[in-house]
């Protein structure tokens, strides 16, 4: 329980002292007009409050993976809690504040855009091609568990087909909706519902288990993981949306469009993620305290982490509020999907230049990414897990280095972003050599040798290459002076 105390305080400190202080290194200008206000235009564009903002963020981003990765991280025992503490605090947290404020100051520019300014026009297409797998793969997960999830509190004359039906028709309907009515409306009772159950299986764990909950210990301090999977890289990608995720570097442009003033920024970015720490805090913990590692692995194998989900809502809070709480859960990978499906659609539209000013253009796009994603959803999902984990994590190496390049020409602390993307560059190599759906190396001394090369090499590139484009920027170019008005420059505005 100490353990699990200490980390929820350590992520709250975080907010107000490391938040702080990369909020100062990015200089945000309060008094700037933001896209939200100059580029109305009715749909993606809307002006919203800063607490409807940090809701629709929070659920934008956490989907299934603030519970279902930490419940599967679980298995490694409490060393889990490290990564989710201060992954959380100096990499996901940061990671989701600079791509939301660049985005902000790029008129709401989603990632491939960003890429291109930043890091040169080839990278538009690579990152359009990793930001289109990794939506797609999340927008079907997303379907894929809900449904699951619904399955296992409805009659069984529904079946799992019906549910992914009516998802799917959900989804339709509400990406064809401005922004504002599409998740401005539902999702301030998504969130409530979030919160409330969040705070009722916590408190009841810490009330009736606090004794029974396992502390990080000298003792403790080693990889209990049944499987003898090694805790690098695996953990790193088990426990994603709990402490970083590539995904929520598509998801902050969307709110950074309806965002009216920067120094909401925060609360919005880097708040919502220590928020999605303290929600995988609280289900690591679940699933630590009331399963040992055999039984846990065994019912994630049974029937995924949905399974878990289950037995712990129902054993802490009974048959009632234990389902009350499993909704809460549900609504967390609807809305992420719903917004997963939401960017696509904007993403492949801006690739393809094909304007979303009609519902005919919408659904032209609309359209056939569902039906790609409904033949996903009869893939395995521990497959489909997988494949998700990797190009999630290789797209926030993306978005680090974007905001690394970002800060670099701007003159600013680049550490606090280069650091973390280093890291997640090494891990990422690592996972493809040595994973079966890679290069099949094992973790042997050639998959950390030739993983090593590379992230040296790709690291070389990209400095030489940012000291390149610094060198050709005059003192007035539009990357240097972000900070100025909307339509200042003309390649801006």
């Amino acid at each position: 329980m100490v353990t699990f105390l200490i980390g929820v305080a350590l992520l709250i400190l975080g907010y107000f002292t490391y938040g702080k202080f990369i909020e100062k290194n990015f200089a945000i200008e309060p008094d700037r007009k933001t896209p939200a206000e100059v580029l109305q235009d009715g749909y993606d564009y809307v002006p919203m409050p800063k607490w409807k903002n940090g809701i629709i963020q929070l659920l934008n981003i956490a989907g299934t993976g603030p519970i279902f990765g930490p419940i599967m991280g679980a298995l490694y025992g409490p060393v889990a809690y490290l990564w989710i503490i201060f992954g959380c605090i100096f990499a996901g947290a940061v990671h989701d504040y600079m791509l939301g404020m660049i985005s902000l100051r790029n008129n709401g520019a989603h990632l491939p855009e960003l890429a291109a300014r930043y890091l040169g026009k080839v990278m538009k297409h690579i990152v359009n091609v990793f930001s289109m797998l990794l939506l797609m793969l999340v927008g079907t997960v997303f379907v894929t568990t809900p449904a699951n999830l619904i399955n296992s509190i409805t009659p069984s004359w529904v079946g799992v087909g019906v549910v992914t039906l009516l998802i799917f028709g959900y989804y339709i309907i509400s990406t064809i909706l401005p922004i504002d009515k599409a998740m401005g409306k539902v999702y301030p009772i998504f969130g409530a519902v979030l919160i409330l159950s969040t705070l009722a299986i916590g408190g009841t764990l810490l009330v009736q288990h606090g004794g029974a909950m396992p502390n990080l210990t000298p003792t403790t301090m080693q990889n209990f993981h049944p499987g003898g999977l090694a805790i690098f890289p695996a953990l790193f990608f088990t426990i994603s949306c709990g402490a970083m995720s590539g995904f929520h570097a598509t998801q902050a442009p969307l709110v950074s469009r309806t965002t009216t003033d920067e120094r909401e920024g925060r609360f919005t970015f880097y708040g919502m993620m220590i928020a999605e720490g303290v929600i995988a805090m609280v289900w690591a913990a679940a699933a630590m305290t009331l399963f040992d590692g055999q039984t846990l692995g065994e019912m994630i194998n049974a029937g995924t982490a949905s399974l878990v989900v289950n037995e712990v809502s129902l054993l802490l809070l009974g048959s009632v509020l234990g389902t009350a709480a499993i909704m809460g859960v549900i609504v967390l990978p609807i809305s992420s999907g719903l917004s997963a499906f939401r960017s696509l659609r904007t993403i492949v539209a801006d690739y393809l230049n094909i304007k979303q000013d009609t519902i005919t253009k919408i659904l032209a796009i609309t359209i056939p990414l569902y039906l790609i994603s409904f033949f996903l959803t009869q893939v395995d999902f521990n497959n489909l897990w997988r494949y998700f984990n990797w190009a999630n994590q290789v797209t926030a190496v993306i978005a680090l280095f974007v905001s690394t390049r970002y800060l670099y020409l701007k003159d600013k602390n680049y550490w606090v972003t280069l650091v973390p993307g280093v890291f997640m560059l090494y891990a990422v190599l690592v996972y493809i050599m040595s994973e079966p759906i890679g290069f099949r190396l094992g973790l042997t001394p050639a998959a950390y040798i030739v993983s090593a090369i590379l992230s040296a090499a790709l690291l070389w590139i990209f400095w030489e290459s940012g000291k390149k484009q610094k060198a050709q920027l005059d003192p007035g170019h539009a990357l240097l002076n972000d900070e100025l008005p909307i339509g200042t420059f003309s390649s801006n505005g």
